[in-house]
């Protein structure tokens, strides 16, 4: 199972500024690509900030002074690497209170911005994605189960998952796993087994052997 990274779900190419771009060429440059934020980028395409709308209106409504993006950008710029998986992109994204992220390499420079709506992506997937990823990721290639004794449905995200498993202890494996999964948006457990744990300690005692796994 491999889960998308920010190199997958990043814009490349990213609208970018000058530290001595002008307030106004930013302003048009939000307007004209209906963004929120964009980088400050130096002579080696290294970001050194981000001018972000809430910093226009700062600057707008505060003191009047310099109006190049060097003056109004926040600094250090909040980034993101591309091997960032885009659960750690959006919990900074959630933590931080920004809507984009530069990407940067390991020198800095600017490859990509990442933006929520980049990551809306994951819930746009196919159903049949995310069951195909389910029954042969998962259920198959991870658990080692046998796909006949269950059932995998998907409808805009949501997994329904039904059918039995030899030991109880798996069902909220089972569930966590496909939770995880790219594009799931919720997961439905139908899923029974035939047999408890407690049945196998049971029997263990019985025989005076460990149960299998322990």
């Amino acid at each position: 199972m491999r889960h998308r990274s920010v190199a997958d779900l990043m814009t490349p190419n990213a609208v970018v500024v000058q530290p001595g771009t002008t307030f106004k060429e930013i302003t048009r440059l939000l307007d004209e690509y209906g963004i929120t934020a964009v980088p400050v980028v130096d002579e080696d395409e290294r970001t050194v900030g981000v001018v972000s709308e809430a910093d226009l209106l700062r600057r707008h409504t505060g003191e009047r002074g310099p109006s190049t993006a060097e003056a109004l950008m926040s600094s250090p710029a909040i980034v993101a690497r591309p091997e960032w998986s885009a659960v750690r992109a959006a919990r900074t994204m959630e933590e931080k209170k920004i809507k984009r992220l530069p990407v940067v390499d390991d020198s800095g420079r600017l490859i990509g911005v990442i933006s929520r709506r980049d990551l809306m992506q994951l819930f746009l997937r196919r159903d049949r994605a995310i069951q195909e990823e389910i029954l042969e990721d998962i259920l198959i290639g991870t658990l080692g189960l046998a796909p006949s004794a269950l059932t995998v449905d998907v409808a805009d995200g949501t997994v329904t998952i039904s059918g039995t498993v030899e030991r109880s202890s798996l069902i909220p494996i089972v569930e966590r796993l496909c939770a995880s999964v790219d594009g799931v948006v919720q997961v439905v457990n139908r899923l029974g087994s035939t047999r408890g744990d407690t049945d196998e300690a049971n029997e263990a005692d019985d025989t005076g052997e460990a149960a299998p796994g322990t």
